[in-house]
């Protein structure tokens, strides 16, 4: 039987170490010579992470340990991108959470849990930094459970000297072991002092591994010293079948801990037979492969990186994607960082990328056979919670701007262009400031177009307050027919949401019922833009009488009469200006709900309530109105509450009238001084 391919995600939260683990596992395997963030040849390759000193989109390396292959795909902490860690997952067979033993995480660390909950996605815990929390390494059990709904199991406890963290006790095997600097640990003697603790700790996990193993149960009953193939033998069962969490320690830094993780991974982590099981995919059939990622290239085109669940496929090959496109593999490539290799095929368990699938999209499936497959996971684009304004720096990019636009929001989702006629602009929103800043630099490092940003405007209404009449005369002759049109029009309010209403109550055909539809249309046309400068809502326009001549009257001169009209009406009826008001849903920790108020109420927001966030232990729910115009940057200011983690949904609930400070602001007034 041919050895097995693994696909690892190593997840966790914002800078807690995962790049830093993986180029370690490389080390540690022999894949590169040199670990560490400074030289880094397979982590954090693109200019914006080197730039921004954080991972951005995921990274595939690939390595083997004792004769077996491993794919390990470091995915990013931030909550910004993490679009790209739901993409990744469903492919692979479990994840590596990176965290540290810091109770300020803690919040952090449960978004990250809840994704690969929601996946299915068997997971070992990483406890980072390892020597130096020591301290915490005691207690790291009972401080990180909250952030699970799974069950954590500690497998070590740290061997301590003095005030520092120097090696582990392995409570499987127990046996102590010394760290060394880049190099696997070294097997000492358990310290005299703590063998009692070593005992208490193991009888816990065996404890817990008895919950699911009635031999255990029974041998630590009778005190009988299991055998160590059924301790690992439950160890196994209990993360594939993502019962416990299995918590391990050390330090991606300086190479702690990291051929304990392997072999662990080696002997317990799930496989792609249980993966497919997951998936529900059969044994046998067509080749399928679960598309991962979508990149595309200045000069060398689009690269989807996927992984084959079953079968091989073969350069030249033609696949077919659920969403129904077809494309030929131009090439295929095996991804180290942001190098690859080129080989002819790529076989079951592998991930490779896959050249020039452009009808292809990111979280699709692909098979070689003729029938385009079932999606096997959904991928929901997520509410967008920033937004800017761009404008091509060079006009010659113009053109060149909306095609490269879609390009980047294939490559990810979590993108959304809009070109937005009304406003007269192109607007890019995202899932906060980093993510489209990131998109911005992109533009340029990758497909050499400069853009400048500028606030997203806000769609401003106006309408009227009281009711107003007037009545106009569009008259001209320039030789030949002339023109000719009269109306009296009255206009009134309506109710908020209702729109536009046009009545007639013209008697005795003063206008003649072919020109009553030009009326209307005159109308229509006029509240595009009404005295304000924004499209007028919520008024009702009725045509009382006019006036028309036999020769001289057409469709024309009535519309012109009626703009005539409505602009003396409007200007009359007391015109005021209306904005959006959003519904908006904020979810932070409850340590941070007093912080997310403030910045509603600071915003001319009004507070509806707040609750616990259903199912989330520690966070809440804010529900409140707020002005879109005030939205600008709440985002940014409320993830620098909550230590980068807080969210938010917003909607459109309707329009409310404003005035003051906000009315000249979005009029392009200047402020009024006080005299003197």
């Amino acid at each position: 039987m041919a050895a097995q391919h693994r696909c690892i995600a190593i997840v966790g939260p914002f800078q807690g170490g995962k790049t830093a683990l993986l180029e370690a596992i490389l080390h540690r395997t022999g894949a590169i010579d040199r670990p560490g963030r400074t030289g880094a040849r397979l982590g954090d390759t693109s200019p914006e992470a080197r730039s921004h000193g954080m991972s951005v989109e995921p990274a595939f390396a690939t390595t083997r340990f004792l004769g077996e292959a491993f794919t390990f795909v470091d995915c990013p902490g931030s909550i910004e991108f993490a679009h790209d860690l739901r993409a990744v997952l469903p492919a692979c067979d479990a994840a590596i959470v990176v965290c540290e033993a810091d109770a300020r995480k803690l919040p952090a660390l449960e978004l990250i849990l809840r994704d690969l909950e929601a996946a299915g996605i068997p997971r070992l815990l990483f406890i980072n930094k390892a020597e130096t929390a020591a301290g915490s390494l005691r207690d790291a059990l009972a401080l990180l459970q909250p952030a699970s709904r799974v069950p954590l199991l500690m497998r070590q406890i740290p061997l301590i000297e003095g005030e520092a963290a120097v090696g582990f006790i392995d409570l499987a095997l127990e046996r102590a072991y010394a760290w060394r600097e880049q190099a696997r640990s070294e097997v000492v003697a358990l310290p005299d002092g703590e063998r009692a603790r070593e005992k208490a700790e193991r009888y816990t996990m065996l404890e817990r591994l008895a919950d699911h193993d009635d031999t255990l149960m029974e041998d630590l009953i009778a005190e009988v010293e299991p055998q160590a193939d059924r301790v690992f033998s439950d160890l196994a069962r209990e993360l594939r079948e993502g019962r416990a969490v299995s918590v391990l320690f050390g330090s991606a830094e300086h190479g702690h801990g990291v051929t304990r993780l392997l072999k662990a991974l080696r002997h317990e982590a799930p496989g792609l037979a249980q993966t497919r099981a997951r998936l529900g995919v059969a044994e046998e059939g067509a080749p399928l492969v679960q598309v991962m990622k979508t990149l595309h290239g200045g000069v060398s085109g689009k690269l989807s990186v996927g992984r084959v669940l079953r079968g091989a496929v073969h350069e030249g090959e033609t696949v077919t994607g659920s969403g129904g496109g077809t494309a030929r593999v131009a090439a295929l490539t095996r991804l180290a960082g942001a190098g690859s290799t080129r080989v002819p095929e790529a076989r079951a368990g592998e991930v490779a990328g896959f050249a020039r699938l452009d009808p292809i999209a990111t979280a699709e499936t692909l098979s070689t056979g003729q029938a385009a497959p079932d999606a096997l996971a959904a991928l929901p684009a997520p509410e967008p919670v920033h937004a800017l304004a761009l404008r091509v720096r060079d006009r010659k990019d113009d053109v060149r701007l909306s095609a490269t636009l879609a390009k980047l929001a294939d490559e990810d989702p979590a993108l959304l262009v809009e070109h937005r006629a009304e406003l007269g602009d192109l607007r890019l929103s995202g899932q906060g400031e980093m993510h489209l800043r990131v998109s911005v630099e992109r533009l340029a490092s990758r497909f050499g177009i400069a853009v400048e940003t500028e606030r997203a405007r806000v769609a401003y209404r106006e309408t009227i307050r009281c009711p107003a009449e007037a009545r106009a005369r569009h008259k001209k002759q320039t030789g030949g027919h002339g023109q000719f049109a009269d109306v009296a029009l009255a206009v009134r309010p309506l109710p908020r949401g209702e729109g536009f209403w046009f009545e007639d109550e013209v008697v005795g055909g003063a206008v003649p019922r072919a020109y009553i539809a030009s009326v209307e249309a005159g109308a229509r046309a006029f509240t595009a833009k009404g005295p304000l400068g924004f499209p007028v809502v919520d008024i009702a326009v009725t045509l009382k009488d006019g006036a028309a001549h036999a020769v001289d009257s057409s469709d024309a001169a009535f519309q012109a009469a009626t703009r005539l009209a409505l602009e003396e009406a409007l200007a009359k009826a007391g015109p005021v200006l209306l904005e959006p008001i959003l519904a908006v849903t904020l979810a932070v920790p409850s340590g941070a709900t007093a912080k997310a108020t403030g910045l509603v109420t600071a915003r001319r927001g009004q507070i509806l309530g707040f609750d616990a966030r259903p199912g989330w232990s520690g966070w809440d729910m804010v529900e409140a109105l707020i002005p879109e115009a005030e939205m600008t940057d709440l985002i940014v200011e409320l993830r620098s509450a909550t230590a980068g983690i807080g969210t938010f949904t917003a909607r459109f609930d309707h329009h409310a009238e404003v005035t003051g400070r906000a009315a000249d602001a979005a009029l392009g007034r200047p402020p009024l001084r006080k005299a003197g």
